[in-house]
């Protein structure tokens, strides 16, 4: 769709920030945002390019006035069981088309899309479930057993079922012994439980007429433990959304119709959700879909369709770097890579870039502001990239250093402090917690809760979390969570959980353990015990026994401690 002209006159405090002086040439520092639905992005580019390819998974491709039929058509179904705006649709499900069509279909009716990762354990689920009030889900068949063991303990009333074959393509000899592989679950025909395809084809597409407001109407709960305890519901306008996604085309300043975009990055993520899935629709990209990450997939995927735009994770980088088959596959159409959700190694990205041809450069964002809001230019010279950093704020986002002790004074460049953000982007605030969200929101500024500096170029460093949050791959992992579970335990009678540094995960989740008089344990029973209980991502992976913990005096435990003498026990070695 048309881009906007940029306005003549600059905002006078605009002109004063310190990284407009490396700002790239032909992006503009300011834009005026459509005030639309999110939805409305595919029905523009539905209108524009209708036999554009907009999906491609394992071979079939779905055009553009196809996605958005079959969108109208999931919008139609389900306002037709009384899903109207306000609701909560949950989407349980990997990169599927399914996805797209249950996120845009749900939004379409004025509903709220609440994703869910594929992930998550019962008890997981349940929470986001009852938290969010959802009374719809689209479910993965596969997942289905999570769904009914937790739904009577929720406010579901819809069970919407699909499998990853109802979007494949037809049996054929390529794709014949591929299709009998793919697992399946038998879900039985029952009350309230639907049949996606079904669903979808017993309906015309004519979708509810709602009235949406851009900036005040939420489009979706997207969840997050911020820096401690259990998932927050980061509330998302349409315009947060919309910004987001707009920055983030015109950052890549991509080739509207022309670039084709692998969405490997979950999109239940908000950083998948906005990089592999809102602003390619914005820009009428194709979207290459991968339902998880292998690197053979990877480059098979990147060969076969000429993949140009590529958003990821460091371990993902890192992984195909490894890879022995890495040689064997053309990977030189990839134009622009963002990494995002953990720092960059500088040697991952020195080769990656040697290995595409492409630029790779690290970027920043959280939950809270739809994600992005920093990202190094995307200079293929480097003149303008800065290894370390998250590198300047996006188009309309500003951000400083403010101390840690009150949050009231802006500190000096250099200086160490927490980095907060401002923009169109950032979230209206979390799903009925007014406390927390009057903490992270004031004046306007997000506080992210991340410590880090300015330089004197403009340019942000991450230095360390403001809590204890533990990232793990990329993926957040909340020790209050880990340590709810480990409480559960009945040899158990003290704990804490830490990140311990590690060359490959980023971090990996430690427990301390202290057993009950009497008791035993193992180490292997102990992370059993939690292991089965939460996602894979979540597990515990080491524990050490002790006698006593460190403690405050009003009995906290101090995970402080334990991670510095983790730290101290690891430069020894």
């Amino acid at each position: 769709m048309p881009r906007k002209k940029a306005k003549k006159v600059e905002e006078p405090e605009k002109l004063e920030k310190p990284w407009f002086r490396f700002w790239p040439e032909k992006v503009r520092k300011h834009i005026d945002y459509p005030e639309i639905p999110l939805f409305e992005f595919l029905r523009k580019t539905a209108e524009k390019y209708p036999f554009k390819t907009a999906l491609i998974y394992f071979h079939k491709e779905i055009t553009y006035k196809e996605l958005d039929l079959l969108t109208d058509k999931f919008a139609t179904a389900i306002a037709s069981l009384g899903v109207k705006k306000g609701d909560k649709v949950a989407i349980f499900l990997p990169n599927v088309p399914q996805f797209i069509i249950a996120y845009y279909g749900a939004i379409k009716t004025g509903a709220i899309a609440t994703a869910i990762s594929p992930l998550y354990k019962e008890r997981e689920v349940e929470h986001q479930l009852n938290d969010s009030e959802a009374e719809t889900i689209v479910v993965l068949d596969l997942l289905y057993p999570v769904v009914e063991k937790v739904w009577s303990k929720t406010k579901l009333k819809h069970v919407i079922v699909t499998g990853l074959k109802d979007y494949m393509p037809k049996a054929t000899a390529v794709l014949g012994s591929l299709l009998k592989k793919i697992p399946q679950q038998k879900v039985e025909r029952k009350p309230n439980v639907y049949f996606f395809t079904e669903l979808i084809n017993k309906y015309e597409a004519k979708p509810p007429q709602v009235e949406i407001n851009p900036k005040e109407d939420l489009v979706a709960l997207q969840y997050t433990g911020g820096t401690t305890g259990t998932s927050k519901g980061a509330m998302l306008t349409h315009m947060n959304l919309v910004s987001n996604a707009v920055m983030c085309a015109e950052w890549l300043q991509g080739d509207e119709g022309g670039e084709t975009f692998l969405a490997v990055l979950p999109l239940f993520h908000i950083y998948g959700m906005t990089t592999g899935m809102n602003a390619p629709i914005y820009l009428a990209g194709k979207i290459v879909l991968l339902p998880r990450f292998d690197p053979v997939s990877t480059f098979k995927a990147i060969q076969n369709y000429r993949v140009t735009v590529f958003c990821g994770a460091p371990t993902m980088y890192a992984m195909l770097l490894a890879h022995p088959d890495l040689k064997k596959y053309d990977c030189t159409s990839v134009r622009f890579c963002i990494s995002g959700s953990a720092p960059l190694p500088p040697e991952v990205q020195k080769k990656f870039m040697e290995v595409t041809g492409g630029v790779l450069v690290e970027g920043y964002g959280l939950t809270e502001s739809s994600p992005v809001t920093h990202c190094n230019p995307l200079d293929k010279s480097m003149k303008t990239v800065k290894i370390g950093s998250i590198g300047i704020p996006w188009p309309d986002t500003d951000a400083k250093i403010m101390d840690l002790e009150t949050g009231e004074k802006e500190l000096a460049l250099g200086e160490i402090g927490e980095l907060v953000v401002k923009g169109p982007q950032v979230m209206k605030g979390y799903w009925k917690m007014p406390e927390e969200t009057a903490e992270v929101l004031r004046d306007g500024w997000l506080y992210t809760g991340d410590i880090g500096k300015m330089d004197e170029d403009g340019y942000f460093y991450i230095t360390d979390r403001k809590k204890d949050l533990i990232k793990y791959k990329g993926y957040s992992v909340y020790p209050r969570e880990l340590e709810d579970v480990l409480y559960e335990h009945p040899a158990v009678k003290l704990c804490g959980v830490i990140g311990k540094p590690d060359p490959v995960a980023g971090e990996i989740p430690k427990a301390f353990v202290v057993l009950k008089e009497g008791k035993t344990a193992t180490e292997k029973e102990i992370m059993d015990f939690v292991n089965e209980k939460v996602a894979p991502y979540k597990a515990i992976r080491e524990v050490e026994f002790r006698t006593e913990l460190p403690m405050t005096l009003v009995g906290k435990v101090l995970r402080r401690v334990l991670q510095e003498e983790e730290r101290q026990k690891l430069a020894k070695t």
